[in-house]
């Protein structure tokens, strides 16, 4: 077995500690989501904390690690008579990101049921994480109904399994730790909510701390077993701190005045329901309890407060997350603190969860120690790039032709290839959109737009397992096996089942898919109050892309190009944030942003086969420049959209034409690329123009396109 990176040895991220801290002492406080960039230490913290968990007393022999003292009465592997139990560390148990529903809760082996009349179980991953921690790495990837059911026996602390009639259930008490990228997507609020603590991390930019990560990681990469030695005086200390503050906490008093300044934080904050407030009080506990206090303080308040709510408060999906510190230390002053009792003496060491003072003799603590080595994997990162070009300042007069100017209208070669940008503008303010879902039956990734066949929804029919049997259709099993009972021999009431007979159910739920916005930014899109609506009904879009679980790129074009200003990915605060600083002007090179949008659509089709498109263009319809390709622009336009069509793409037209006479460009596009068109005020769910309910595609041959209609 390796040796972990010591807990003592991480470089700052002091929260980050604090929050595993806080609940290594008391798992009730709920578990930890660790959200930040990559290279951050979050992994190597986790892992290092299993170490400083106190042995746990187990019976011999229980798969499901029931203490002695108090086994579970419903253990399945029970019931245990009274005696000596042996210890054993805690466990870290990592659920992986492609883990079965089965490998989670385990598995009951139903051909031993149906045959042998046998409830066999093989316990799964929340039996092993039972009394010790399940870590849950890149968590906003994990599927929603494996997520649904972690954070069920997380909160039951029991998990129950159900199926084909027969019920199990054992004791799944752990600490629940996720660790995620918020740049790969996030977790919806709901599940958010579930967490007890979050804590945002980031990699430090001064200079001595990142020279010190390095240093403490190169020192563990060459002798981790040294390395360990050298901090193992630290790790004693944090452990033992731990269990006393665990026999502390049923001491500590959690009074009125504190109580109030809970529950008036969590008001002042307009959280939503009252999981907020147990959290907070769990937690400021706990801080008391880790502090050697028994009595709660407005430091324990503010703190728990802290770590507790910037997960829950009200947001817009785009709005960064965080809490107002000002505001929380207005709310807490109006509350003055207790008198506090007698209390012991605290713990006279240094808070493993702050950064130590730099000791001058050059120990473990010191950061420029010659002791120290290297530094946890991911101390480092990015200092934030330099402004480009949408950052500068626009010109005061634009020298182009009008935004409006006719086809033929001479241009500059600055024009020709972009022009000047003209100034980014703020979207308008988004609102809820209609329905728009791509045709047929997938089988991509769980999600909330089009149908699929998934491992959870309606039963649709039985097949033959490929595989491992997870999901029985009873009914078709007993009559796949019913005509054969006879030449089997079948004397007894009970049926002769073979493996050949096992039907496996086929279900149809939801899926995520790629949405890939193809979104004009020419100088025909420029008019201030015309963009403002074009990013509204862009950003409305990718809000229902964040809720139905989507991945989304982003190609634009303008000027003499297309451009992918963001690859397809599951970050659609990413995509927000490259459609606020859009540039706009010049001409009007359609063609070549369908051409990078089939492009792009190709490679992604190679990378992840099972996710489907659905292709949103955003465009009045105009095509003003061949770009590169040369040649006539409306033409190139039309071959560009046959040959989406022709590869079975589903597309939508968002039409941006406005005034009194509209010419129907992006109805004659819609057309080409078989699919519906429909204009901005249409795009609405509380428009009356309709509801855009599919996108119908028919491919027949390569030489006629798609079909598809809007209902």
């Amino acid at each position: 077995m390796s040796t972990p990176y010591p807990f003592t040895a991480v470089v700052g991220q002091t929260d980050l500690r604090l929050a595993l801290l806080l609940n290594a002492v008391s798992p009730a406080v709920g578990g930890v989501l660790v959200r930040g960039e990559k290279g951050t230490a979050k992994s190597t913290a986790v892992r290092a904390l299993s170490t400083l968990l106190p042995q746990v007393d187990v019976v011999p022999g229980c798969r499901f690690s029931c203490a002695p003292v108090a086994p579970d009465p419903d253990c399945p592997d029970g019931p245990h008579e009274g005696g000596p139990g042996g210890a054993r560390p805690a466990r870290m148990v990592e659920l992986p990101v492609g883990a079965s529903e089965d490998r989670l809760v385990g598995a009951l082996d139903i051909e031993r049921a149906l045959a042998e009349g046998v409830k066999a179980f093989e316990p799964g991953l929340l039996a092993d994480a039972h009394r010790g921690i399940l870590y849950v790495d890149e968590v906003n990837l994990l599927h929603d109904h494996l997520i649904d059911l972690l954070l069920d026996a997380a909160a039951m602390g029991a998990s129950y399994v159900e199926r084909e009639g027969v019920s199990v259930r054992h004791a799944a008490r752990f600490l629940l730790v996720g660790t995620m990228n918020p740049e790969e997507g996030e977790l919806r609020p709901q599940l958010l909510d579930r967490f007890g603590l979050t804590v945002e991390v980031a990699a430090s930019r001064e200079p001595a701390q990142r020279v010190e990560v390095v240093r403490r990681r190169l020192a563990y990469e060459d002798d981790p077993a040294g390395f360990a030695a050298r901090w193992s005086g630290d790790e004693h200390e944090v452990r033992a701190r731990v269990v006393a503050a665990r026999a502390l906490l049923p001491q500590v008093r959690l009074g009125d005045n504190a109580l109030l300044q809970i529950a008036a934080t969590c008001a002042g904050f307009e959280v939503d329901g009252m999981r907020a407030d147990i959290v907070m009080a769990r937690t400021a506990t706990t801080l008391a309890a880790w502090a050697g206090r028994t009595t709660v303080l407005k430091e324990d308040v503010r703190q728990a407060a802290l770590l507790a709510l910037p997960h829950r408060r009200r947001r817009n999906p785009f709005d960064a997350p965080g809490l107002d510190e000002d505001k929380l230390d207005e709310i807490l002053d109006q509350f003055p603190d207790e008198e506090p009792q007698d209390e012991p003496d605290p713990d006279p060491d240094p808070d493993p969860g702050t950064d130590p003072e730099p000791d001058p003799d050059g120990g473990p603590e010191n950061p420029q120690g010659p002791d120290d080595g290297g530094g946890p994997d991911g101390g480092g990162g990015v200092p934030p790039q330099g402004g480009g070009p949408q950052d500068a300042q626009p010109p005061a007069e634009p020298a182009e032709a009008p935004a409006d100017a006719p086809e033929g209208a001479p241009q500059s070669p600055a024009q020709e290839a972009g022009g000047p940008e003209q100034a980014a503008v703020r979207a308008a303010e988004p609102f809820r959109t209609k329905m728009l879902s791509v045709p047929g039956l997938g089988e991509g990734a769980a999600g909330r737009r089009s149908r699929a066949r998934t491992a959870h929804g309606r039963t649709t029919g039985a097949q033959r397992p490929r595989g491992q049997l997870t999901k029985l259709h009873l009914a078709a099993t007993v009559h796949a096996a019913a005509p054969h009972q006879k030449a089997r021999g079948r004397a007894g009431r009970g049926l002769v089942i073979r493996k050949d007979d096992l039907r496996q159910a086929t279900r149809e739920g939801r899926e995520g898919n790629l949405v890939l916005f193809v979104v004009d930014a020419s100088g025909s899109m420029a008019a201030r109050q015309r963009m403002s609506a074009v990013k509204g009904a862009v950003l409305s879009l990718l809000l229902d892309a964040y809720q139905r679980r989507d991945k989304v790129g982003l190609v634009t074009f303008r000027g003499a190009a297309a451009e992918l200003a963001l690859p397809p990915t599951s970050s659609v605060d990413a995509a927000a944030a490259r459609l606020e600083k859009l540039p706009t002007g010049g001409r009007t090179p359609l063609g070549s942003g369908l051409l990078k949008a089939r492009e792009v659509l190709r490679i992604e089709r190679l990378r992840d086969p099972s996710r489907r498109p659905l292709l949103v263009v955003v465009t009045d319809g105009r095509a003003t420049s061949a770009g590169a390709v040369g040649g006539d622009p409306r033409e190139l336009t039309a071959r560009s959209a046959r040959l989406l069509a022709a590869d079975g793409v589903a597309s939508v037209v968002v039409d941006c034409e406005s005034g009194p006479v509209r010419l129907g460009l992006a109805g004659a596009l819609a057309a080409d690329l078989g699919g519906p068109a429909v204009t901005l005020d249409g795009l609405r769910a509380d428009s009356l123009a309709g509801l855009v309910k599919d996108v119908r595609t028919a491919v027949t041959t390569p030489a006629t396109h798609t079909t598809r209609r809007a209902a």
